[in-house]
């Protein structure tokens, strides 16, 4: 059987020992559902629309377990909210524009090799990495 990405998230979640909530439930499908590029307060009202028992300042904490645990990061892309990315094998990738703020994501990883290397060099055990670049899309060229 293939795992989805809730049930990792879920199995990350019971595998550091926090118990897995009907409402921690929602709040990981509603941001796996969505891609994950959702601020605190839209993912509340998201979640609100299948389970209206969960609470906002719920989503909340839950956000802020979820980043503590290092499965998702908050990023700020110039909007004053933070917007949360789930990472997906420790890493996450965008192109950003700087005209428009189109964000573009991208699989592809070419930092591992350094991220070893960087952590050798500074004895740091790396967990994971958030990259972004930052120029213009072509609609905005």
């Amino acid at each position: 059987m293939c795992e989805t990405q809730t049930d990792q998230l879920e199995g990350a979640l019971a595998d550091k020992g926090y118990r897995l909530t009907k409402a921690r439930r929602a709040i990981l499908q509603a941001l796996v559902t969505c891609g994950g590029h959702v601020s605190a307060d839209d993912l509340a009202d998201i979640v609100r629309q299948d389970a209206p028992f969960v609470g906002r300042m719920t989503v909340y904490r839950t956000l802020d377990l979820l980043s503590e645990l290092g499965l998702i990061r908050p990023v700020y892309q110039g909007t004053g909210a933070a917007h949360y990315i789930l990472l997906t094998n420790g890493h996450h990738h965008h192109m950003v524009c700087t005209v428009c703020s189109a964000v573009i994501e991208f699989d592809e990883c070419v930092v591992e090799e350094m991220a070893q290397l960087v952590g050798e060099r500074f004895d740091f055990q790396v967990a994971g990495h958030l990259l972004e670049f930052y120029g213009r899309c072509p609609n905005c060229r």
